[in-house]
């Protein structure tokens, strides 16, 4: 696992990583971008666990997803399964776990401020703390995507899955949007990513 994990985690951050890993019945594997998460963590049968990681990640944000499904195994194993999987077990858990990484070595003076402010209450998923998730995407491989917010307003633009929106009016935190096939309403996070296209290529 070390040698798995040395080629996505900080040399500094690894040691502490590790120590939090050490557990018999715990996996960790990496796997191949979902579009859909991040990672996940699951209860297999004869009482093992899992934890999955895209491959994908940059270093910061993969640091970040790890303990977030770290803290999902603590928190089972400390409060039991009947917990709500984000709730203020799970938080508390993540906050902890997470203190000791926050710190310059680690991470880049650019994310610790912001860092700081999300773990006052951390949400189900760091995509939803627009300023800290673009603040990450700056760390990412080069793409083609584009963020919501970017998408000139009443343009059309791609999903992964490839429906079609075209882009409307913010509302309080999160876009408007209209399927284009559809005509259905659905509002979208500032931060997701898009792929633009030309307008006639909306018209399905």
């Amino acid at each position: 696992m070390e040698n798995t994990l040395r080629s996505y985690i900080n040399a500094s951050a690894l040691p502490q990583v590790l120590s939090l890993l050490e557990c018999d019945n715990l996996s960790v594997l990496v796997k191949k971008e979902r579009k859909t998460r991040h990672g996940d963590y699951r209860q297999l049968p004869g009482g093992k666990h899992q934890i999955t990681i895209n491959s994908n990640l940059n270093e910061f944000r993969f640091l970040i997803t790890l303990i977030h499904e770290v803290a999902h195994f603590e928190a089972y194993k400390n409060f039991g399964k009947y917990i709500k999987p984000h709730g203020k077990e799970w938080k508390q858990t993540f906050q902890h776990l997470m203190l000791p990484f926050l710190n310059p070595e680690v991470f880049p003076s650019t994310i610790l401020p912001l860092l700081a402010n999300h773990f006052k209450n951390p949400k189900a998923s760091s995509d939803t703390d627009a300023k800290l998730s673009l603040a990450l995407k700056q760390y990412d491989a080069p793409n083609d995507k584009t963020y919501v917010f970017e998408v000139p307003l009443g343009s059309d633009f791609k999903m992964y899955n490839g429906r079609v929106f075209k882009r409307g009016s913010k509302r309080v935190k999160r876009y408007e949007c209209i399927e284009v096939r559809t005509g259905r309403l659905y509002l979208f996070n500032p931060n997701a990513e898009v792929e633009t296209i030309p307008s006639k290529e909306g018209i399905l």
